[in-house]
């Protein structure tokens, strides 16, 4: 049977990206799509009027009762499994999923207890939006205990705790629902980052005088100065263009389009680059020192992405090397051995990784993990709670005890040989998404972040099959966990608004359906839904009170 799969292209007559759908054939692995079609014609008028159709029935609230109606109005294999449309004529839309701790509300929803293992799509009426709207989003983010997302028209919304005022509204008062951050409706936001209790993003002006906006650089929240966004230029000059900002636990380092860091916030293991140590708050520094060699002088190197850890930071440079620096105790730098004790205070390259280019990494509370352009996940750091995707301690990798008989892994280690898209670490978990599209977890699962079963640790990648659409960004917090899906095809779209509708009494309708159109990701949705109730889950986040947007 033929499956679809939404990938991007961009037409020779269109300066805009647009969504195609390449027909697979075979199931399982990856299939080679053997045919592309950029701008499709438009199918004709009977095509269009289904679609209306559905969209209707699907928006009432008797959905399951006009289930079998739908059916009969239109050839759901047809509309779901062959229809394209340009992209002009198919909304694309957005879907974010939250799940895991919840004392906060940084979910983004309430729940019963403290926590959500079944994630359910925020709907679009939460951020403000119509319920049939066609929300579209940029960016997500976690932190500790709270939450935030870019979207599409430029707008930041935040959620969860708000202690230290990381949810920039200018108060200490949490929110168990998305606020608009209005300090910042001048801007558009192209991308944000949270800390362990601050929050900082990249926007550029909305008005200009007609020349190329200059991305920018806004923090609030704990050691920022201000529980309102305000602008930081810090060691940069105003003229500089922000690439991307990283938040730690207690430091926050930003990334320049010509290649230079700076970093500000505590020191005290090395984690700012400055080659000392210090006590106390520290302004803004551009890192200029970056060791290739330890029997060499340190040298300038561009940068092109950075992640901070609780109290280690990572970047990658132009040529795919990777350089870490700050507290090593659990392995989380990739050294052999440390230079000052147990923390570096220099950027150092991590020899390990010599000749294999590195794209992307992220940071963890205690460990580390960096992805090849082939999809290979290399791993280090602190294991104790399995974020590291390597078994459990007594297994048959042999971790390496330490006095305080914990286990690390101070090099890297090859996890997944290729096939991984996508990488997200939280302070004691870790997700990612392979070329098909499925999400797996690992580490501490004691709020059902890492993985769908209910065990307190992962030990071993375990898929999360909650998430319809194709992924976009991942993200991973203290506790809890987001996903960032798109609906590019019709295909899609018709997913996500049958996956908006899911409810215990027609999760067995809408899988039969997904089951017999090729929609695998709906399909094990429904039967995870189903297999949570069976289990004694609850369901009941599903009738929050999402209009009056108070907690």
């Amino acid at each position: 049977m033929a499956t679809f799969v939404a990938t991007k292209s961009t037409c020779l007559t269109s300066r805009h990206n647009i969504c195609c759908v390449t027909r697979n054939h075979g199931i399982g692995a990856l299939a080679r799509p053997q045919a592309d079609e950029c701008c499709p014609k438009l199918p004709r008028s009977r095509t269009n009027t289904q679609f209306i159709s559905i969209q209707i029935q699907l928006s009432s609230k008797k959905f399951s009762d006009s289930f079998s109606q739908i059916q009969e109005q239109m050839d759901i294999n047809e509309i779901i499994g062959e229809t394209v449309y340009p992209v002009n004529k198919v909304p694309t839309r957005s879907a974010i999923y939250v799940w895991g701790y919840n004392q906060n509300g940084q979910t983004g929803r309430r729940g019963r207890e403290h926590q959500l293992r079944i994630p359910k799509q925020l709907r679009p009426e939460l951020f403000g939006c119509p319920a049939a709207g066609n929300s579209r989003w940029l960016d997500i983010a976690c932190g500790r205990e709270h939450t935030a997302a870019v979207a599409s028209d430029g707008s930041l919304f935040t959620w969860g705790a708000n202690e230290f005022g990381q949810l920039g509204d200018g108060t200490e008062e949490g929110s168990k629902y998305p606020k608009k951050v209005k300090q910042l409706q001048t801007e558009f936001v192209k991308s944000v980052s949270c800390g362990a209790h601050c929050t900082a993003a990249v926007a550029e002006p909305r008005e200009n005088d007609g020349t190329i906006s200059k991305s920018r650089l806004w923090v609030w929240g704990q050691n920022q100065g201000s529980n309102f966004p305000r602008l930081f230029w810090g060691a940069f000059t105003p003229n500089t263009s922000i690439r991307q900002v990283s938040c730690g636990a207690v430091h926050v380092v930003a990334l320049s389009e010509v290649g230079l860091l700076q970093a500000w916030g505590y020191n005290e293991y090395g984690q700012l680059g400055r080659g000392v140590t210090c006590e106390g708050l520290q302004g803004p520094r551009i890192i200029n020192a970056y060791a290739k060699f330890l029997d060499e002088a340190p040298e300038l190197v561009k940068i092109i992405q950075v992640s901070c850890g609780e109290y280690h930071t990572t970047a990658i440079s132009e040529n795919g090397e990777v350089y870490t620096w700050g507290l090593g105790n659990m392995g989380q730098l990739g050294h052999c051995s440390l230079q000052s004790g147990n923390k570096e205070l220099l950027p150092r390259r991590v020899v390990a990784l010599d000749g294999i280019f590195i794209k992307s990494v992220s940071c963890g509370g205690v460990h580390t993990c960096a992805l090849t352009l082939k999809g290979a996940l290399y791993a280090w750091g602190g294991g104790q709670a399995g974020q590291l995707g390597l078994g459990p301690q007594t297994g048959s990798f042999s971790f390496i005890p330490d006095d305080s008989e914990t286990y690390f892994r101070n090099i890297p280690v090859l996890v997944i040989p290729n096939g991984v898209q996508h990488v997200a670490c939280g302070h004691c978990h870790t997700l990612i998404c392979l070329k098909d599209g499925r999400i797996h977890g690992w580490g501490y699962n004691g709020y059902g972040q890492a993985a769908n079963d209910k065990s307190t640790y992962a030990w071993y990648p375990s898929p999360v099959d909650w998430c319809v659409g194709e992924v976009r960004k991942l993200a991973a917090g203290g506790g809890h966990s987001a996903v960032l899906t798109d609906a590019c095809s019709l295909k899609e779209l018709c997913e996500f608004r049958l996956a908006d509708n899911i409810t215990p009494s027609n999760a067995s309708e809408i899988e039969d359906v997904a089951s017999r159109t090729g929609a695998e990701a709906l399909a094990r949705l429904c039967g995870r839904l189903r297999e949570h109730l069976l289990e004694g889950g609850d369901w009941d986040y599903e009738d929050d009170d999402i209009n009056n947007g108070k907690n």
